[in-house]
């Protein structure tokens, strides 16, 4: 697919690291007398249990990524996840998992150079990837629960340009990416609400975002919103047909946007 124009974007003012942590006591503040049974709707066939098991999972796995300091893709993605037999240890397990992850960043310069799925070929891919997989799911089991989901604007702004930047290197386990391509067509997603401004460009070969001084004018299709409401839009969990959110331009460049983007 053709990289994105970003090189190695990652400079932000969220500390993911800490970000990371705050997210995750919210995540358990949110189970406290919660059915395990609950079923989570943005995750379709997945309980409240699995979203905590997956969530803690994957804290822990990225951990042992950062810990051996990958530089190749892993071969496994066995870790010893320590999993409480009950759901009433399920909680402490998820804040464990962070305290972890917190251990590991302590011992981790965040710009060693490392393996990442990703754009960005430095340890901190991965703070940045656990923080947004974390902010995700907390948001995923408040919407669960019936609690209204809030997120700060700088971790939105931030989490939108994390997804768009790394997008396009997801099709090994997202593979309807490799449909994001076209004939030199735009796509901009424009926050409302402040600073914010993405311009995706695809092209025959695949596409990327793309950060030109190029890219300052008119787009094909444009979708605005608040930062929130872009960041919940591009993971899916906010339709694209939601009051919150405006579109203009080409409806099938849309079409091929939001039916192919999902992971």
């Amino acid at each position: 697919m053709m990289p994105s124009d970003s090189g190695e974007r990652g400079a932000t003012s969220v500390d993911h690291r800490a970000a990371i942590t705050a997210e995750t006591a919210r995540f358990v503040a949110a189970l406290k007398n919660a059915d395990p049974a609950t079923e989570v709707p943005s995750c379709p066939g997945w309980t409240l249990a699995d979203l905590v098991r997956h969530t803690g999972s994957v804290q822990r796995w990225f951990s042992a990524l950062l810990h051996a300091r990958v530089q190749e893709p892993p071969r496994t993605r066995d870790v010893d996840l320590r999993l409480p037999d009950r759901w009433d240890g399920y909680a402490d397990w998820l804040a464990e998992s962070a305290t972890v992850a917190a251990e590991v960043f302590a011992a981790t310069d965040p710009d060693h150079p490392m393996w990442a799925w990703g754009v960005d070929q430095h340890a901190r891919f991965w703070a940045r990837r656990m923080l947004f997989e974390t902010l995700m799911h907390r948001v995923d089991a408040e919407l669960a629960l019936g609690l209204p989901p809030t997120i700060d604007r700088p971790s939105a702004v931030d989490g939108i340009d994390e997804f768009l930047v790394n997008l396009p290197f997801a099709a090994s386990f997202a593979p309807t990416v490799a449909n994001l391509r076209g004939p030199d067509r735009t796509i901009r997603f424009q926050a409302t609400d402040g600073d914010g401004d993405w311009l995706v460009r695809l092209r025959s070969d695949g596409f990327g975002l793309d950060t030109s001084w190029a890219a300052a004018g008119s787009a094909d299709a444009t979708v605005r919103g608040t930062a929130a409401d872009l960041l919940l839009l591009v993971y899916g969990r906010l339709p694209h047909e939601a009051e919150a959110i405006t579109y203009d331009g080409d409806e099938g460049l849309l079409t091929l946007w939001f039916d192919n983007s999902a992971f």
